[in-house]
């Protein structure tokens, strides 16, 4: 059986706010760690029914980005959805959603 990892390095500073995040990963194109300015992570906990999740952001990313970060996020479940399940209503309405969120970021990129 093959097994794959991946793996989250944080820097934080005197406040533990992330001043840079890497991460690497075995299936990587790019041997070595990479530095992203965000991420994102869900799992889901089966018996407790509820989603656990790790948003962090290094603290020089800009808000215009963060925003995109996040309207990218939420079109990447819509595709999910629509792959996982079939669910053309959940995906089309996750879509819409990201239509009018990419409306407001480029009205208030700020």
């Amino acid at each position: 059986m093959k097994k794959s990892s991946i793996q989250f390095d944080v820097e934080l500073d005197d406040k533990n706010m992330p001043e840079k995040i890497l991460w690497d990963a075995t299936d990587k194109p790019e041997p070595g760690q990479s530095e992203t300015k965000s991420m994102m992570v869900a799992l889901w906990d089966h018996n407790l029914k509820n989603t656990l999740r790790i948003a962090l952001w290094a603290k020089d990313m800009p808000v215009e980005d963060m925003k995109r970060f996040y309207v990218d996020c939420i079109g990447g479940i819509g595709e999910s959805i629509l792959r996982a399940t079939n669910d053309e209503v959940m995906s089309n309405e996750i879509n819409a959603l990201c239509e009018r969120l990419v409306k407001h970021v480029l009205k208030n990129p700020q």
